[in-house]
């Protein structure tokens, strides 16, 4: 036997359970990873607690938890390629990430990706990735970023937002991120100059950037999305990840799916160059799964929750 969270009916953190499951096996093209860390995102909790979002993604009840996860393989089914008992190993698996072990399959064309863990990344860090950092990437290149702009990016000190900031800081862009005060110091050691969000927001973004605003990227709802209209910044290059398909005035959706072949591996070498760092907010034992989405679902967390296996 081994162990997996599951849920056999939508609700808040209080449906998830760690129970004793089947122990599964790599088949043909799967390898099997044996999890040490599970990195959380928003669309965990929300796959987990709305009905409506889960069947977009084809999530039905009793369900496994979690997607981005890194560890260890250790079986490899036959005609599997690229992979070998004991690489390090990091990828997403809708709604299985959160268990002992994970089998994902191997082919170019699995829904699920699998990559080797660099040496000198943890598999915390690993495990933070795949989501995160693809959608940053995605929202980003989606607004054509590059070297000069000044860049309002809504949500900055959230999960998808840490990655944002320090992408486009890269990129040599000005940034300006709108969050809570309480998250201002800890944007700024990221190299954002914090604006709060809410009513006024306009305003207060017209008084740090006199000269104004040239792309934006809004990481949650649409208020950032909204306020770069109105300041005059060009449709085309304002991007947002929640606002479903059809954005507000013609602004672009993007999401972890149109990022480039080569996202993550950007994200890799930077970090391990030490010009990006992934904070770490909290790590949670797997026996505590509720205590952590409790957590991330408040919304007040400064960069990643992670869960260890």
């Amino acid at each position: 036997m081994s162990r997996a969270v599951i849920y056999q009916a939508f609700g808040g953190p209080e449906v998830l359970e760690l129970r004793d499951v089947s122990e599964p096996h790599a088949g043909p093209g799967e390898v099997r990873v044996r999890v040490a860390a599970v990195g959380l995102n928003p669309m965990d909790w929300l796959l987990a607690s709305l009905p409506e979002v889960a069947e977009q993604f084809g999530v039905t009840v009793p369900s496994g938890f979690g997607y981005d996860f890194a560890g260890v393989v250790d079986e490899v089914g036959g005609g599997a390629t690229g992979f070998a008992v004991g690489d390090r190993v990091y990828g997403g698996a809708l709604g299985r990430a959160a268990a002992d072990f994970v089998v994902v399959k191997t082919s170019a064309e699995a829904s699920e990706a699998l990559f080797h863990t660099p040496e000198g990344i943890s598999d915390e860090v690993a495990s933070t990735l795949p989501v995160a950092g693809l959608t940053a990437a995605a929202a980003l290149a989606a607004i054509d970023l590059r070297s000069g702009d000044t860049v309002l990016i809504g949500g900055a000190a959230g999960g998808v937002g840490v990655f944002a900031v320090q992408l486009a800081k890269h990129a040599g862009a000005r940034v300006i991120g709108t969050a809570s005060e309480s998250t201002f110091a800890f944007l700024r050691q990221l190299g954002a100059e914090p604006v709060a969000y809410g009513s006024g927001l306009a305003d207060r973004v017209r008084t740090l950037a006199p000269d104004g605003v040239t792309a934006a990227t809004d990481l949650f709802g649409t208020e950032t999305a909204e306020t770069a209209l109105a300041l005059g910044v060009p449709p085309e290059r304002i991007s947002t990840i929640a606002a479903g398909p059809n954005p507000p005035g013609g602004v672009r959706a993007t999401g972890g799916t149109d990022a480039g072949p080569d996202a993550l591996k950007g994200i890799t070498d930077a970090i391990l160059a030490g010009r990006i760092t992934v904070p770490i907010a909290a790590t949670f034992p797997i026996e505590r799964i509720r205590d952590a989405v409790a957590l991330q679902a408040g919304r007040h967390v400064h960069g990643k929750i992670v869960i260890m296996v």
